[in-house]
């Protein structure tokens, strides 16, 4: 019994999703279609279409799903412990500095096989 509950909810879900790309497809269309109007009444109407489009997507059981994963990411959000700016500087200038550092050190080893390739072929004498 809860199966043929499941599959009809799923498909009832399909014909929605189709529905809402159906939906956003004629918008688009029609926002081509009727060039002649002005273009900011296209895209108000743009704008109601694509949010009829979401609307439909949220009814769906995969729209309550994404709902539920937003809200509980909000929260979780809120739980992250934030680096003060001047963690954040001196952070950023270690990084920096690193960065430089290990940039050199990659230049003298590049330089120093550059120096031994020569040597050994006997290029650049």
């Amino acid at each position: 019994m809860v199966s043929k509950t499941t599959v009809r909810s799923s498909l009832v879900d399909t014909v929605k999703l189709i529905l809402a790309l159906v939906v956003l497809v004629a918008g688009m269309f029609a926002f081509y279609w009727f060039e002649q109007v002005a273009l900011a009444w296209r895209v108000i109407a743009m704008f109601a279409v694509v949010g009829i489009a979401v609307g439909l997507v949220f009814w769906t059981e995969l729209g309550q799903r994404l709902m539920s994963f937003s809200r509980e990411s909000r929260v979780e959000l809120r739980k992250v412990v934030w680096p003060t700016r001047q963690e954040t500087v001196q952070i950023t200038l270690i990084v920096l500095v690193l960065v430089f550092l290990i940039g050199l050190f990659l230049w003298l080893v590049d330089s120093l096989l550059f120096w031994g390739v020569q040597m050994i072929t006997g290029q650049g004498a």
